[in-house]
């Protein structure tokens, strides 16, 4: 059986002529020129492909990011604002229980007022000379009429 490459057969190696030696070998280095330039633009090549789909990849990251902190941020607002409800209401509701017991302590001075202190009614008259003061008091136990003259000083 002959091979079909007869550079593989150890036992038909033989040395060719120096003319030829000297194609095959700028044959070879052309082909290994040629082979890494195509292994230099399919490395360039995945380099490009590699380094859009990683930019791909950090613009997905940075949109979860982005919305993982909305969404934390809209959650902690939505806190904050419950919170400040929650504190409203109460102050609201402490302030109209105060203002009740403030009315009811109110009305109880106001009616207090009115049978203990009582009122007091009076009227004035000036002459040249003198003041005439007449004041009555009416209280609960009964009324009380002052009548008072105060002279006036007259310097002349």
């Amino acid at each position: 059986m002959s091979s079909l490459f007869p550079c593989k057969n150890p036992g038909n190696q033989s040395k060719l002529p120096t003319p030829n030696l000297a194609v095959v070998k700028i044959q070879a280095w052309w082909r290994g020129t040629l082979v890494r330039r195509s292994l230099l633009y399919a490395t360039l090549g995945a380099l490009v492909i590699q380094r859009w789909w990683k930019q791909i990849l950090m613009k997905l990251l940075e949109k979860r990011r982005r919305a993982a902190l909305e969404n934390f941020t809209r959650e902690e607002w939505a806190a904050v604002r419950l919170q400040s409800w929650v504190r409203m209401w109460r102050i609201r509701l402490r302030y109209c229980r105060l203002l009740h017991a403030a009315r009811i302590i109110q009305a109880f001075w106001r009616c207090h007022s009115c049978t203990s202190r009582g009122f007091i009614k009076g009227h004035y008259r000036v002459t040249a000379s003198q003041l005439y003061l007449e004041i009555e008091i009416l209280l609960a136990s009964g009324s009380c009429i002052v009548t008072e003259c105060i002279p006036l000083p007259i310097k002349q």
